[in-house]
């Protein structure tokens, strides 16, 4: 069945066992997946309403391509918004989250690109490493919303994926992007004089 509405694109980087994979199926099926085994990235389609209207959400987990530089050069290239997402139990998946930054800033030549900065594993308190306070810091360096998650509980996880997809939506509308897919009721008609 063809998406109802314009249809933006999610890519969801990070390093590998931050919960990419897990973010993206407790958003689109509402459960967690613990022991999920990624080798190829995965390609998922959402219809969710934004503002009062249909679009459709096309998110692509870079889950097992994060050591293959040229493969995630094509990925980042086909994205409108990126969900950087890094474990708050783990420091170095932090650290790395400018690496990734640089990587899109870099493939799309230096154009700010809708993105948010995301925590995840926040239920897993006794195992933090990353404080809010050093992510906050670093959202705001970058200019971006930080949100904590976690895929076992289902905390943000909705609103990291359509807050980002309401930035998408707005920056395609302030670049003159089309924010609507034409049809035959809306299609201009051009008159040669």
């Amino acid at each position: 069945m063809a998406p109802k509405g314009e249809l933006h694109k999610v890519i969801v980087v990070g390093d590998g066992g931050v919960g990419k994979s897990a973010l993206t199926l407790q958003y689109m099926y509402q459960e967690f997946v613990e022991d999920y085994e990624p080798t190829k990235a995965d390609s998922y389609r959402k219809q969710v309403t934004i503002d009062g209207e249909e679009c459709a959400v096309n998110i692509l987990d870079t889950a097992g391509q994060e050591d293959y530089a040229a493969i995630r050069d094509n990925y980042f290239r086909g994205g409108e918004g990126f969900l950087c997402v890094f474990s708050l139990t783990e420091t170095p998946t932090f650290e790395h989250m400018d690496e990734f930054r640089e990587q899109i800033e870099r493939v799309h030549e230096g154009r700010r690109m809708p993105m948010i900065l995301v925590g995840n594993k926040a239920d897993m308190t006794s195992e933090r490493q990353v404080s809010a306070d050093d992510a906050q810091a670093k959202a705001s360096q970058w200019n971006v919303s930080y949100l904590e998650t976690s895929a076992k509980t289902n905390q943000n996880v909705d609103e990291a994926f359509l807050n980002l997809t309401k930035l998408i939506k707005a920056s395609k509308l302030s670049s003159g992007a089309p924010a609507k897919k034409p049809t035959h009721r809306n299609k201009k008609k051009c008159v040669i004089l």
